[in-house]
């Protein structure tokens, strides 16, 4: 197992409010089970006759990557041209492309095996390598579609819990800054709590949760951008509703202080003193040596101290 290559993967970018130094759990045998080459369990015979194709393979790959570079950003599946080709040649090629950076054409070629060998053992193996390629091109959205069609096909596999966790890691890489819209930052979340729900204690599941915590984090912020938003508009009914949805769904994030200090204000503005020394009561019971009970309770004693 010496020389084993490593595929640990660190974020490509942390989402705003995550931080930054987490890893992947994409890391260790794992991918040396599924992408050792095909001649790690051949026969002599088998394997001169592997890599006596794989050097005229080799070959013709080399030319076919210049020539897709020319045409200047082809599809790999259309710039590989079908060639009938034996399983061991092609998934020993692929892997061999995944080892030297070229994800975009490991892909394709892991596509090849399958589709030129559906019904091999090595199908199955070159369907989540494929999905893996994928995300280390950062085509998150085609290795979404191939971890799905292979659980598809296979979903009591052994295997499904990583297919689940690639496609969730998929969403989550995309998550944009609070600016904008959320929709991908739901789809992570779902798909870190449907890898939660069915695998609980799978080696993924962990890693999960922990991203779960960021992606409420990041939810949690949307909703106070737009609190402060409606705020600023004198808008404080649907200030309000804004805040509490932070208070009551991502109570253990980092924004829930500065959600109830908002709520002290906006009850204020609304002319309801006592729901303001509610939160106010709740932020100091919970934070109270945080500047957001210092503000809440300076705006209690200068506007309802006689409420």
């Amino acid at each position: 197992m010496a020389g084993r290559r490593s595929y640990a993967i660190s974020f490509g970018r942390s989402p705003p409010c995550t931080g930054s130094g987490h890893r992947h759990f994409i890391t260790d045998s794992y991918f040396w089970h599924l992408a050792k080459p095909m001649a790690c369990v051949m026969t002599g015979r088998m394997m001169t006759r592997s890599f006596r194709s794989l050097g005229l393979a080799m070959g013709a790959l080399t030319a076919l990557a210049t020539l897709s570079a020319c045409a200047g950003g082809a599809k790999n599946k259309a710039d590989t041209q079908y060639v009938a080709r034996d399983v061991s040649t092609l998934y020993t090629t692929a892997k061999y492309r995944l080892d030297q950076g070229q994800y975009k054409l490991a892909a394709a070629l892991f596509d090849e095996v399958e589709r030129q060998h559906p019904y091999s053992p090595w199908a199955r193996r070159a369907q989540l390598m494929s999905a893996f390629s994928y995300y280390m091109n950062k085509d998150y959205n085609e290795s979404i579609s191939a971890s799905q069609r292979f659980l598809s096909i296979h979903p009591g596999n052994k295997d499904a819990p990583y297919a689940f966790y690639l496609i969730a890691i998929s969403y989550y890489e995309q998550i944009a800054d609070v600016s904008r819209d959320q929709k991908i930052t739901q789809q992570a979340k779902d798909a870190l709590g449907e890898l939660i729900r069915r695998f609980p204690e799978s080696r993924y599941a962990a890693d999960a949760r922990l991203k779960i915590d960021l992606v409420n984090d990041h939810l949690a912020g949307k909703d106070m951008e737009i609190g402060r938003f409606y705020q600023r508009r004198g808008q404080w009914i649907a200030a309000t509703v804004r805040f509490r949805n932070v208070i009551e769904n991502y109570q253990t994030t980092t924004h829930t202080p500065e959600a109830l200090e908002r709520l002290v204000e906006s009850y204020l503005a609304l002319g309801v003193p006592e729901e303001a020394k509610k939160a106010a009561a709740v932020l100091g019971a919970n934070y109270p040596g945080s500047k957001w009970y210092e503000h809440a309770y300076k705006l209690i004693r200068d506007h309802a101290a006689g409420a």
